[in-house]
Formats: C-alpha cells, structure tokens, sequence
C-alpha cells in the first residue's frame, strides 16, 4: 500500500466525522454537503481500491490475502451502507451513524496497511 495516499483517506475520513458529529450536536440532519463529503471519501476509498489491485498484479503480496481482499473490498461497503441507513432514517441520529461510519474508516485503512505490511493476525 502507498502509506502516503493511507493517510490521505484516513484523515478525509476522520474530517468527515467530526463534520458529521458537529452536526448531530448541532440537531442537524445530513445534508448535501455532508452526503458529497461521504461521496469524495468513498472516492478516494475506490482510488486504494485500484492502487490495491495494480499492487498485487505488480507482484505484491500482503501477509494474509484474504484478510487484505477483505479489507480492501470492506472499505467500500462501509459508507454506502450507513448512508443509506442514515437517509432511510432522517433524524439527527442519522448524523450521527454517518460520524462512526467515517470513524471506521480510518481503522479499516490502518489495519488494510498492516495486513499489506505483513502482520497478519
């Protein structure tokens, strides 16, 4: 993994979360900028998607392959599905599930990192 762009996402990640948590705190309800900061998020996470896999055709190994490709593919999955819990709800709790979605970002990508690194238990 490109340790650089890890950060990157882990730290959009975590701005959107506090962006988030300020606005449940607030009793706002998600918004349209807060759904585009979720979407530019979501890009970046398609971004290490792909670098992920060129990785790999170039001949990269992770410490586990199923727990990279877990990871890897997880990543992605997060966000859509608290966003559409989040609108399916529309209360200032639904900020807030948006806020640990983005949280479990940063941990996923860490965790992506160390398994690419080798550590894999």
């Amino acid at each position: 993994m490109i340790t650089g762009f890890a950060v990157i996402v882990a730290i959009c990640a975590a701005l959107v979360a506090v962006w988030s948590f300020v606005q449940s705190a607030r009793k706002k309800l998600p918004d349209n900028a807060l759904l585009v900061g979720l979407g530019v998020v979501e890009l970046l996470l398609v971004v290490q998607l792909v670098i992920g896999v060129v990785l790999l055709i170039g001949g990269g190994r992770p410490g586990s392959m199923a727990t990279y490709l877990a990871y890897l593919i997880g990543c992605l999955v997060v966000l859509p599905l608290g966003t559409f819990w989040a609108l399916a709800e529309r209360t200032r709790s639904s900020t807030a599930i948006l806020g640990i979605a983005c949280l479990a970002i940063p941990v996923m990508v860490l965790r992506l990192h160390e398994v690419w690194a080798g550590a894999s238990a």
